[in-house]
């Protein structure tokens, strides 16, 4: 690099390159903390919604079993929200925000997420890890007895909170984009650039791939021999777009009741927060009475049943579609503003079965159908459109459906921002 470029400036610079090698040190014990923490979450899940209701003579939980694991965790909740710094987190309805929490909030931001999450709340694990993995990160600071800066403190919370991100999506990658997102680097300029880029890209990756296809032609790309993917047809564009548009409505629509919820916690948090835990739990009691599947179907963050949705869609009913749609999509809505926790998991599950209900529509497969409504879910959540295209990227495992996603994120994201 030139001696007046402005990157390579701030990389000689010795206080950057201290820093530097800070951050990569304490990335292990947070990214380890954060393992063992999540860890935790996945066994104590576990023991409450599959050993205990075995050991205790049923096949799945019984359709009342959500109310008392949420009636204690809704009052678990409000007592943190109440009486303990930090208020538990960042409420989730508010979406994604930088930055960790503060040390002495830690206790109330891991033990609000302990009782929301394997409780049954209809939330994801990322944002408290978020602040987790910041305020660890912080702590780590302090113990080390690093100095403190109003720059440094973003810069090593930023650190952390990525550390423990990657732990949760398994990616570097995915962690990083999220964070700059959530950061907002380069504001709503860069996102009025980036929505024309990935549409332009989106259409430009359906015709060549089409053209390619069709016309028997080739041109040079980077193909390394691996099995192919399904192929797009036009009837996978046109219903994939118009699912992305519905869920941009209906995703906003409960983003904006969670909202609501938030609001009405504000000024009575205690019952509020017990009543949102309680009418979380109705609706799994409710939909496990009418259509005899467990109740864990709409409780819980769905990341579990989202791979069972994708491997064995067809034992699914459309009338259980239907319904894990109405009453997970409830529930989704008070425990955004109510309880804490993540938006990502429970968007990505909504928006997948709303893929697999209008997958038989007529040329639409399944997997472009999945692609379209989870991609279109999560981003009307989140309005993150880099990280979702590449959340579900990766969650797919293949490029054969990524026009698909790119195309269902920027129509799905200008349909919620236009609400």
């Amino acid at each position: 690099m030139g001696a007046g470029d402005p990157l390579g400036e701030v990389v000689r610079r010795k206080p950057y390159q201290r820093g530097l090698v800070f951050c990569g040190v304490i990335g292990i014990p947070v990214s380890l903390a954060a393992f063992w923490f999540l860890a935790g979450l996945h066994e104590l899940e576990h023991l409450l919604w599959q050993a205990w209701p075995k050991s205790l003579g049923w096949d799945q939980p019984p359709w009342w079993w959500p109310f008392p694991l949420l009636g204690v965790g809704g009052v678990v909740v409000a007592a943190v929200v109440t009486r303990l710094p930090g208020r538990g987190g960042h409420v989730p309805a508010q979406g994604l925000q930088p930055g960790g929490a503060s040390v002495a909030a830690l206790p109330g931001v891991a033990l609000a997420a302990v009782a929301s999450l394997p409780m049954g709340a209809v939330l994801g694990p990322e944002a408290p890890m978020i602040a987790l993995g910041g305020g660890l990160a912080l702590l780590f600071r302090d113990l080390a007895r690093a100095p403190a800066t109003e720059q440094g403190n973003a810069v090593v919370g930023a650190a952390g909170s990525a550390s423990a991100i990657a732990v949760i999506f398994g990616n570097p990658v995915v962690a990083a984009v999220l964070l700059m997102e959530v950061s907002g680097i380069g504001g709503p300029q860069l996102l009025a650039v980036m929505l024309p880029a990935l549409l332009a890209s989106g259409v430009g990756a359906v015709l060549f791939t089409g053209f390619g296809h069709w016309t028997g032609l080739k041109t040079d790309s980077l193909d390394l021999g691996l099995p192919a993917p399904p192929l797009l047809d036009w009837g996978d564009v046109v219903w994939g777009i118009l699912l992305a548009a519905a869920l941009g409505v209906l995703l906003n629509r409960v983003v904006l009741a969670g909202r609501f919820t938030a609001r009405l916690v504000e000024r009575r948090p205690f019952p509020v927060i017990v009543g949102c835990a309680l009418a979380a739990a109705a609706c799994g009691a409710v939909y496990a009475a009418a259509t005899g599947r467990s109740p864990a179907d709409v409780m819980l963050s769905g990341q579990a049943a989202l791979g069972e949705l994708g491997t064995h869609p067809h034992a699914w009913s459309v009338g259980a579609l239907v319904a894990v749609l109405a009453f997970k999509g409830f529930a989704y809505a008070v425990c955004l503003g109510g309880l804490r926790g993540g938006p990502v998991f429970p968007a990505l599950f909504l928006g997948g079965a709303a893929g697999v209900l209008l997958a038989p529509l007529p040329g639409f497969g399944l997997v472009p159908a999945m692609a379209a409504g989870m991609s279109a879910a999560v981003v009307s959540v989140l309005r993150l459109p880099v990280s979702s295209v590449i959340l579900v990227a990766l969650l797919l495992g293949h490029p054969g459906s990524l026009p698909i996603v790119v195309l269902a994120v920027v129509v799905s994201l200008v349909t919620t921002e236009l609400l």
